[in-house]
């Protein structure tokens, strides 16, 4: 009885072993399979980005001195010529008084030489008139005629004088002016830069007291774009990104501006593609970072397969060659695979295009195995 026990088991053993080898080693089970289906496919280029407003203007000062006021702050809105902030004017104001001084002085100086020499003017044609006589002799005609060119080159420097007191003048006025700091657009304040009671010194570089912003709902996003894709990017094309802020929300935008300059960051190439993004609704900010899609082209209903299946390549077929210009989709012919070479078109993250081959709607096509190929 025991003996039959014995050769039960042993019989059962033989069978799952009989069933692993004939059944699961060698039917086609063993690889995965999809069908070819018919879909959209939307090809697009992926970069990453800065979000910044359309116009962005910083606000400095052309003469240094001390922050006497600051009439705006963050996040307040700014209309065209509004005073946003002033600088101590006293030094100013001062110097525009002895330039104010020193122009009165020259104008004095001028209308003394022109008298001076209308009086040699009056004694010259005296003295022509009695040398004509001979009254006189020719060296003292001389005389007052050398005296009249004097005076008249006079006349010229004084006049020069005032005309150089008047820039003077000019230019302490204008830099009076400039201690009052108006907002160059309509817009709102991004940032502020200064403190009343600050100094500002303009002596070498505009110092920036105000970032100011135009308008914060139409924005643009800078985003790098590799040189492989660049060639594909057109402006008006749409474009899709998100924020951090928002994971969930996705942000429509459009391709306004194709920089050529060329980025290169560690022997990487990338171009600058500027995208108008719509903020109505003012949740996008300046200095966000954009994850951006940028729509290439879109197919509707075309034959497509799954990328997977590009991917596969049986494991006794490593060394297979493929036909320049198509590739490989495997499929099961019997219990082997069997390439078919195809040519394909536009891609996206799951689907690329059939554009031609003898594969069609709904035949099935490998992309991977169940089991390795060595159980």
């Amino acid at each position: 009885m025991q003996k039959l026990r014995y050769g039960i088991v042993i019989t059962i053993c033989i069978i799952f072993v009989l069933l692993y080898v004939f059944v699961f080693k060698n039917d086609g089970h063993k690889f995965r399979t999809e069908k070819i289906t018919r879909g959209t496919i939307t090809e697009r280029a992926t970069a990453t980005g800065t979000v910044n407003p359309l116009t962005t203007v910083l606000v400095g000062t052309q003469v240094s001195g001390r922050i006497k006021a600051l009439y705006v702050d963050y996040n307040d809105p700014v209309t065209r010529g509004q005073l946003i902030a002033e600088i101590d004017p006293a030094t100013f104001d001062a110097q525009l008084e002895e330039a104010r001084a020193n122009l009165l002085s020259a104008t004095a100086n001028l209308a003394k030489a022109e008298a001076t020499l209308a009086d040699t003017d009056r004694n010259l044609k005296r003295q022509k008139k009695l040398f004509a006589d001979n009254v006189i002799g020719e060296s003292e005609r001389d005389a007052i005629e050398t005296k009249y060119q004097v005076d008249k080159s006079h006349v010229a420097v004084a006049r020069a004088q005032v005309v150089q007191a008047q820039a003077a003048f000019n230019f302490a006025e204008t830099n009076l002016r400039y201690t009052k700091i108006y907002s160059p657009i309509d817009g709102i304040v991004i940032s502020r830069d200064v403190d009343v009671g600050q100094t500002v010194a303009a002596a070498f570089q505009t110092p920036t007291l105000y970032t100011i912003a135009r308008d914060l709902k139409e924005m643009q996003i800078n985003t790098n774009v590799d040189e492989a894709d660049i060639g594909k990017i057109k402006v008006g094309q749409a474009a899709e990104f998100t924020v951090d802020a928002y994971p969930e929300t996705t942000f429509a935008g459009e391709i306004l501006q194709i920089r050529n300059a060329p980025i290169v960051v560690q022997n990487v190439v990338t171009y600058d593609v500027v995208i108008r993004v719509d903020n109505p609704d003012l949740k996008l900010k300046p200095g966000m970072t954009a994850s951006v899609s940028i729509i290439i082209v879109t197919k509707k209903d075309i034959v497509r397969i799954p990328n997977a299946a590009l991917r596969f390549r049986p494991e006794d077929y490593q060394d297979y060659q493929t036909v320049q210009g198509e590739r490989c989709i495997w499929i099961l012919n019997g219990q082997n695979p069997e390439c078919i070479m195809v040519k394909t078109g536009i891609d996206d993250y799951a689907y690329t295009e059939l554009v031609a081959g003898s594969l069609v709607e709904g035949q099935k096509i490998i992309t991977g195995y169940l089991t390795t190929a060595n159980n």
